[in-house]
């Protein structure tokens, strides 16, 4: 049996549309019910359903009459407050392509990023690093927003390009991603292929709204809905989210392994009304979930997916992942494990993922580069298909180590270390301690080092004699993109040959 999942026909895309109206128009919510609340400490900031509604279509008005032309980019330098989200649609539904980044970045790096999507106009708060140049920059302004008269969403073709974000740049240098106004359809599957999403359903995400994942899971798909986000205030440490979690009586918490790992440290007090967990962004470590689970009662339940196509493999409610494996193709996509040759595998092999060039929530392209073409769209990420259609992810591509001519995945090797006492977090990777000589090496974090006796028992009674590293490494922190990934490819540069 091959490695071919087909669960086609993908949603339907209209003629014409406009993501802001789509996300706005489908809610089944009453105008007073909370759309968005910002958790902070000692008090919630509130937004209605109807008052997001008159911001987003005051903030398109505002945006049309500073003489913007459709297409045009507006870079947003905004905080993880009310005013990112209402840009965000706003600008869309004013036929303009909003272009969201985070607000760490320093002056050097919003400059280079902003001369790969040439800006019209910044929107900004103040205190964030701003683009060198002379580029037309105005701040937010929800009271002059909520007074000026709505502007009905521009409809659109909808391969238009809609909004452009940058990926998490694992290869060290983000590349800019436009996406169409069709891709707010392909998170239609995941409401229910996922995140069991319903519109009684109070959704905290722990992510800067910058990122795909906080944008899509944690305020596009509850608003889809008619259901509540949640957002911990800008500051919020990970050990406050416990609290906050049972304050806001969250139904479902979504965050990326690492915060799950630093909540967990702090006590969880009781969460009555949580029914799940969501995890994305890098694969869940066993023990993380495992101590969720403990914790809470509940349920992780993972997702694999990136910038370019949003999630499209998981476990749900409906049907939870088996152990080790990440989940099952998404209902409505069309998804293959590639080999070399382009061709499917069969089940039980490694092989490339690849998503159909037909769903509609693939990207339109790289900025600068050409739209994806042929049949698939090959993900760089490695798994294996069991027979049932459950999906091992092995890692990235250009990740997966080469030990004595066998592959092996940095996944695999990473997992033999959960649990062990004192290690936080640990990455596999290759490097050469001699010319022409490759060896498997363990970075880890944690508050002090760890004997090498201690790290290889583990290995030998968990990896084949393979697969287990040869050197250990303690390093203060692991390398990793703003959104938590590790960068394994920044590791080797760290090796530290042993003394002799």
């Amino acid at each position: 049996m091959l490695s071919v999942i087909d669960t086609r026909p993908h949603p339907p895309v209209p003629p014409v549309m406009n993501l802001a109206a789509h996300v706005l128009g489908r809610a089944r919510a009453p105008d007073e019910k909370p759309a968005l609340v910002i958790l902070h400490s000692d008090r919630d900031e509130t937004l209605t359903y109807a008052r997001l509604q008159a911001l987003v279509l005051g903030c398109a008005r505002h945006l049309f009459t500073l003489g913007l032309a459709p297409g045009d980019r507006i870079l947003m330098r905004l905080g993880n407050g009310p005013a990112f989200p209402i840009v965000f649609l706003g600008a869309i539904a004013a036929g303009l392509v909003p272009v969201p980044t985070s607000a760490a970045l320093t002056v050097a790096e919003i400059t280079r990023l902003a001369g790969l999507v040439g800006p019209r106009l910044i929107v900004a708060e103040p205190g964030i690093a701003l683009p060198q140049g002379e580029i037309a920059t105005i701040a937010p302004d929800l009271a002059l927003w909520e007074a000026m008269p709505p502007l009905p969403p521009v409809a659109a073709d909808p391969e238009t390009e809609a909004y452009v974000i940058f990926t998490s740049g694992t290869s060290g240098r983000p590349a800019a991603v436009s996406h169409a106004h069709r891709a707010i359809l392909a998170r239609q599957p995941m409401h229910q292929g996922w995140e069991g999403l319903t519109p009684e359903d109070r959704l905290l995400h722990a992510g800067a709204m910058n990122w795909t994942y906080t944008l899509g899971t944690g305020l596009l798909d509850p608003w889809t809905v008619g259901a509540t986000a949640l957002i911990p205030a800008p500051g919020t440490p990970p050990a406050a989210l416990p609290t906050l979690l049972a304050r806001s009586a969250a139904t479902i918490f979504a965050a990326a392994p690492g915060v799950f790992r630093q909540l967990l440290r702090a006590p969880i007090p009781a969460l009555p009304r949580m029914r799940h967990a969501l995890s994305a962004g890098e694969g869940l470590p066993p023990a993380t979930r495992a101590a969720w689970e403990d914790a809470t009662g509940t349920r992780v339940h993972e997702a694999l997916g990136m910038t370019e196509i949003s999630t499209y493999l998981s476990g749900s409610p409906a049907r939870p992942a088996l152990p080790g494996s990440v989940g099952y193709v998404q209902p409505g996509r069309h998804v293959a494990l590639l080999g070399e040759d382009g061709q499917p595998v069969t089940r039980g092999a490694q092989g490339e993922l690849a998503v159909a060039t037909t769903d509609p929530g693939l990207m339109r392209g790289y900025l600068g580069a050409p739209a994806p073409q042929g049949p698939w769209f090959r993900t760089g990420d490695m798994a294996i298909m069991a027979a049932d259609g459950a999906v091992t992810h092995l890692g990235r591509k250009d990740d997966l180590l080469n030990a004595g001519g066998f592959r092996v995945s940095p996944v695999e090797v990473e997992a033999a270390f959960e649990g062990l006492p004192g290690l936080l977090a640990c990455a596999a990777t290759e490097v050469e301690p001699a010319r022409g000589t490759k060896i498997i090496a363990l970075f880890y974090e944690a508050p002090c080092e760890i004997g090498d006796a201690l790290l290889r028992q583990r290995a030998e009674s968990a990896l084949a004699r393979w697969k287990q590293p040869r050197h250990y490494q303690h390093i203060p922190a692991l390398p990793r993109t703003a959104t938590g990934k590790v960068i394994r490819r920044a590791l080797g540069p760290l090796y530290a040959r042993p003394a002799t």
